[in-house]
């Protein structure tokens, strides 16, 4: 068994990206989320999420973005923008979440 100090452990933590240490949400929650963003994210981003208003939510498009920035552009909103704050409608976990699977690219709609 490996052993570390308390500075190795808290290190490897602050490097591993916060996005993978989240769990996913319940199946109830992931078909809200999943039709929240096609449906109120797509309105901008297009319902495709090809673009629109807003920029191409795709993984190619996403590539070279931080998870965490992602994640607190959703969060927060971008000022000056007219992307909002969506904290008031989610957790940050579940934020991560969505992130995840943009990056990944993002499921389709279930009922």
């Amino acid at each position: 068994m490996t052993r570390y100090s308390g500075c190795a452990l808290a290190a490897l933590f602050l490097l591993t990206p916060a996005v993978a240490l989240t769990a996913d949400p319940p199946p109830e929650r992931m078909r809200d989320l999943v039709r929240m963003v096609r449906q109120d994210c797509g309105s901008c981003h297009g319902l495709t999420l090809k673009g629109g208003l807003g920029p191409p939510l795709l993984p190619e498009t996403l590539l070279e973005k931080p998870a965490e920035s992602l994640r607190y552009t959703v969060l927060l909103g971008r000022p000056g923008t007219p992307m909002p704050p969506w904290n008031a409608f989610m957790t940050e976990a579940e934020a991560d979440w969505i992130v995840r699977q943009l990056i990944q690219g993002f499921p389709e709609e279930t009922r």
